[in-house]
């Protein structure tokens, strides 16, 4: 397959190369997503991992991309799975956009079937507790750093946020009423509700940022100086782990608030079809996999069942 899949001319232009022109049909985070994908079809094909950008695309036959996919199949989950092929049915599509590919070449290369199987979401749950020792600890600080991290810390539980969407907020997407505008994955809006705490820890950072326009949360230097400009995903991450052990809550992801926030939406009756619009999930499927009501019925129910063992005395 190497030999068929590698360029051995001159690479081409940027509008002509389908996977570049695939990426630049995308956002700035599913570029990165998706790029990565293409990254590992081509180590698959032998390319290597670096010349996803020096690939033949449009050599690909259907038997190339059925033996990209049992590959994948062996090493990934069904939902990485899928996410790869995604990307790698993006770069074909462009190919025969391009005229590089036939249509019949190009419908048989794509007509791979959706690789089905359920994992678990990665990660936990956090309790009401952890969360609560989270907020007390950023109150413990004074400065405006301890004011912005108890506000991202209530979006991300109480609005379900991910990081790319926290920092993507801006002023203008808050009302007081509590309702966000949040701009979700592939450039979706949808709008999010917050009260009680998570309000009120909102408005308290509101009223230190002041009332310029750009974005929702900024930097804060060392002398706790705000700073214009755009927190990034990692300074998230970072003031979380920061957040964590002063509050001394064991290893958790910024994820782990979403997984959460979903979870105990369901617990406490809210509909699935509800649930899955306030996380912005493009499928109900997918919000199903984070609801542990099931989990606890079949905990219940293997207790009707009687083993008679007698354990041994020490």
């Amino acid at each position: 397959m190497n030999e068929l899949v590698l360029s051995g001319r001159k690479q081409l232009p940027a509008s002509q190369n389908p996977a570049l022109v695939y990426l630049a049909s995308l956002s700035k985070g599913g570029q990165r997503t998706q790029q990565q994908a293409l990254r590992v079809v081509a180590e698959i094909v032998g390319a290597g991992a670096e010349n996803y950008d020096k690939m033949r695309w449009s050599a690909l036959r259907y038997q190339h991309t059925a033996a990209i996919r049992a590959r994948l199949m062996e090493t990934y989950s069904p939902a990485s799975c899928n996410k790869i092929l995604s990307a790698l049915r993006g770069a074909l599509h462009e190919a025969w956009k391009l005229g590089q590919m036939s249509a019949e070449d190009y419908q048989r290369a794509v007509d791979l079937e959706h690789v089905t199987g359920e994992t678990l979401p990665a990660g936990r749950e956090m309790t009401a507790g952890e969360i609560g020792a989270l907020i007390g600890a950023c109150q413990k600080d004074n400065t405006p750093a301890g004011t912005r991290d108890a506000a991202i810390i209530g979006l991300l539980y109480a609005a379900g946020l991910r990081r790319a969407e926290i920092i993507a907020l801006d002023l203008g997407d808050f009302e007081p009423t509590g309702k966000l505008v949040v701009k979700g994955k592939r450039s979706k809006e949808r709008t999010a509700y917050i009260n009680d705490g998570a309000l009120d820890a909102l408005a308290d950072w509101i009223g230190l940022r002041g009332s310029a326009t750009g974005a929702l949360f900024c930097r804060i230097d060392k002398g706790a100086k705000l700073i214009p400009g755009r927190l990034t995903t990692q300074a998230v991450y970072n003031l979380l782990v920061k957040r964590g052990a002063e509050a001394g809550v064991e290893d958790f992801s910024p994820h782990d608030f979403r997984r959460t926030f979903i979870s105990d939406l369901l617990d406490k009756g809210a509909d699935i079809a509800t649930v899955s619009k306030m996380a912005g999930h493009a499928s109900v499927v997918t919000t199903a996999r984070y609801d542990r009501r099931p989990e606890e019925a079949k905990q219940k129910a293997s207790k009707l069942l009687h083993i008679p063992y007698r354990k041994r005395k020490r």
